[in-house]
């Protein structure tokens, strides 16, 4: 009986927000309510029309008011503010920022539409179609039917390429091997474009720098045979002579602190150095001529092609040394076809400073501050190296649960130096467009739980970053060293290992050491494309070499130490896969497999605490706090003591889903589901089925919920609501909870329900 009375309130909402939308229209105008297009003949297969109908249905001008399940919010909204006053107003933002205007039927020209569906259909082949168009007006709303009948669509039956003598009709002849102009194939006036385009920048590639695909004709023929076309691709006879020529370079100047506001390209003779060549004017002599080897790719003689063209000005860019790149190519006043390029740079102030003060929160009811200071110079030694010297402090304090007073106090510093090129060895060539770099860094934190220990953690890394292209990007640390140290371990937290004896690896010294290597492919730019992805694969090595070296063994009581302190020796290695389904223009699903796992052997027994895996919290499984779950089926609220440690484990397997979709305007909705665990390698006799079995997949945790996304452009601030439908950690048979969920309780909310506050997506 409920539901049957929230079903009838619910379309008497619907049916008093339709009918107030029409209420308020100007005497004599009518709501317009969309357009559809209707394909008869029997020409053209049920497939073809009902993608041509899809086609010509996104070409319909004006759009109607937007609607969600038949209803117009953003109309109703602006009729329900009413006439604003002129001055600004809570009014005056709902007609204007919430609201939307109708559309009026008497906007829509029927004939400018029926001219854009009569030219679509043809250009797409389907010659000699009809287009007709027919309204309907009913209680002041009006839609618009086109009907479209088109006949049989031509098939190209040859193509014919320039057949004179001339060098440039010869290269237009040689890149035809993969033309989109091909017989048997539709005839599409969208394809002959494409072709055009496609030899213009095959034509860019062999020297043609002033060529332009408006320079290229394709004629057709529709006489030949019935619903056949011929195909005459020509150059047109008013192309300029220099558009026929080819070119190659010969002087390459180039002014690395150039201004508009200091006419810096004028020339004096104590700012000229010639290297290699290039001609460089830098009267400041701000930059080492070396790093324009290593930018620019065009030498003296060479051929004009777009690809060095392009990855000259992409490495320019890429080395964040310089605000604006500009290029230009002049005719050379010389004998021959020869092109003076020029490269006008403006540096970025050399050197900055920049403060951040951060908020942030936490699932694990953590909320904090965070203040950042970091200086840079980006031109250190005169070859574009990057300074940065950073330092950070902050807080964190647990406003209310169990772990509140253990508050959490960091202070640190880091100095990284980047240099724009790789050194090694070893001769390192790389075709990218994108500047291959060498970083080093040394860094020093100081950690502080309150009432429980300190921390103090030196890191020290070497090595290098390099991408092959926008899509794929690798990172080799050759060293990477870590240093951990306690410090003022309180009685309280060794009166909780008496409890817990796991927590005193925690506290425990570390020293990591060895390469590290990562490799990311991602296509996520490209937002065109229905299917995107991103992966990312890691692998961690840590006193391999030295292990099997000294032959350290700790399980025949062979363990080795520098400095007194054990060194670790494992492997890690974690790889994590997106993908995302675009479902609409403002839809898509969204999902994340994390699988990852820590082998420790010879020097060591266990991974060290630092560089294990963690689950939960606002960016892993949301239904859950932070670092809480596992690892396996251990529940670590049995013996917690006065407060809730991080769980860590060996092996991870997470997986996330969101559905997200636009809900209005900035705001975004997403509904998720989260799922995962983590476990050891092997058994701990304080934590109870947390080792890896194969019924692994019986221990997983699952938590789901909803959540708003405020996307401002420049900040994406996130809110997810989320709860547990399956805890491992009770006995099996019992661990769904589904039947439990009750939103009506207090307790069951205060147990259940996680509030996630965030900047950006979790994934």
């Amino acid at each position: 009986m409920n539901n049957f009375k929230n079903i009838v309130i619910l379309f008497t909402i619907a049916f008093f927000a339709s009918c107030s939308n029409t209420r308020f229209l100007p005497d004599g105008e009518l709501l317009y309510t969309g357009g559809k297009v209707k394909i008869e003949g029997d020409s053209i297969s049920r497939n073809e029309k009902k993608e041509l109908k899809n086609q010509l249905e996104g070409l319909l001008r004006p759009k109607p008011n937007s609607s969600i399940l038949g209803l117009k919010p953003k109309l109703y909204f602006y009729n329900l503010a009413g006439e604003p006053k002129k001055e600004k107003g809570f009014r005056h933002w709902l007609r204007n920022t919430v609201g939307e205007a109708p559309v009026l039927f008497s906007q829509v020209d029927r004939q400018y539409n029926q001219d854009v569906l009569q030219n679509y259909v043809e250009n797409s082949g389907y010659f000699n179609a009809q287009t007709a168009s027919d309204s309907t007006r009913r209680n002041k709303k009006a839609s618009v039917v086109y009907t479209v009948t088109p006949k049989k669509k031509y098939i190209i039956r040859n193509v014919t390429f320039p057949d004179d003598s001339t060098q440039l009709a010869k290269d237009i002849r040689d890149v035809t091997r993969r033309s989109r102009l091909r017989p048997k194939q539709g005839y599409s006036l969208e394809t002959i474009k494409e072709e055009r385009i496609r030899i213009d920048t095959r034509l860019k590639e062999k020297g043609y720098y002033y060529f332009n695909a408006d320079y290229l004709l394709v004629q057709a023929d529709t006489t030949v045979a019935p619903h056949q076309v011929d195909l005459f691709l020509k150059i047109k006879e008013e192309t300029p002579d220099l558009a026929k020529k080819q070119f190659r370079i010969k002087d390459i100047v180039v002014y690395p602190n150039y201004t508009i506001q200091n006419d810096s390209v004028r020339i004096t003779s104590d700012s000229i150095v010639k290297h290699n060549d290039f001609t460089i004017i830098d009267s400041e002599n701000l930059f080492k001529p070396r790093i324009f080897d290593r930018t620019l790719y065009f030498k003296k003689n060479d051929l004009y092609n777009r690809t060095d063209h392009n990855l000259s000005l992409n490495r320019l860019v890429s080395m964040g040394t310089f605000k604006f790149v500009k290029n230009e190519f002049k005719v050379a006043d010389t004998t021959g076809n020869y092109l003076n390029t020029f490269y006008y740079l403006t540096p970025m102030p050399k050197k900055s400073i920049r403060t951040e003060l951060l908020a942030k929160t936490n699932s694990a009811n953590y909320t904090g501050t965070e203040l950042n200071i970091n200086w840079s110079n980006r031109n250190t030694f005169r070859g574009a190296e990057l300074l940065t010297i950073s330092a950070f402090g902050g807080m964190e304090v647990q406003v209310s649960g169990q772990n509140n007073g253990f508050n959490v106090y960091r202070v640190g510093t880091e100095a990284s130096l980047v240099w724009p090129r790789i050194i090694a060895p070893f001769k390192f060539v790389s075709s990218s467009g994108f500047v291959p770099r060498t970083k080093a860094t040394i860094g020093y934190e100081y950690q502080e739980r309150r009432k429980l220990y300190a921390l103090q953690t030196f890191k020290g890394s070497f090595g290098y970053l390099w991408k092959e292209n926008e899509r794929k990007e690798h990172q080799l640390m050759v060293s990477d060293i870590t240093y951990t140290s306690p410090q003022n371990v309180t009685q309280l937290y060794r009166d909780q290992i008496d409890l817990n004896p796991s927590l005193e690896r925690i506290i425990e010294k570390q020293l990591i050491f060895g390469p590290t290597y990562s490799y990311t492919y991602t296509n996520t730019m490209q937002r065109r494309k229905k299917n995107t992805f991103y992966f990312k694969g890691s692998v961690d090595f840590s006193g391999n070499i030295t292990g099997l070296l000294i032959g350290a063994d700790v399980k025949n009581d062979k363990q080795v130490e520098i400095f007194n302190v054990p060194f670790s020796q494992f492997v890690k290695i974690e790889n994590e896969f997106r993908h995302y389904l675009k479902l609409g223009k403002e839809s898509q699903l969204a999902s994340r497999i994390i699988v990852g796992a820590g082998f420790a052997y010879g020097n060591s027994e266990e991974m060290p605490f630092i560089k294990q895996f963690f689950i939960g919290g606002t960016n892993s499984i949301r239904a859950f706090r932070a670092r809480s779950i596992g690892p396996g089926t251990y529940d670590n609220t049995l013996n917690a003591g006065v407060f809730l440690p991080d769980e860590s484990g060996d092996m991870k397997l997470e997986f996330n889903t969101e559905y997200r979709t636009q809900i209005y305007n900035f705001i975004k909705g997403a509904v998720f589901v989260d799922a995962g665990n983590i476990w050891l390698m092997n058994d701990n006799p304080n934590k109870p089925g947390s080792r890896f079995s194969k019924d692994f997949l019986n221990e997983i945790a699952v938590g789901t919920g909803v959540g708003l996304r405020f996307d401002f452009s420049f900040l994406v601030l996130r809110t997810d609501f989320a709860f547990p439908i399956r805890k491992p950690y009770l006995p099996d048979g019992q661990r769904w909870v589904l039947d439990d969920i009750n939103f009506g309780s207090s307790s069951w909310r205060k147990e259940n329900l996680i509030f996630n506050l965030a900047i950006g997506y979790p994934f």
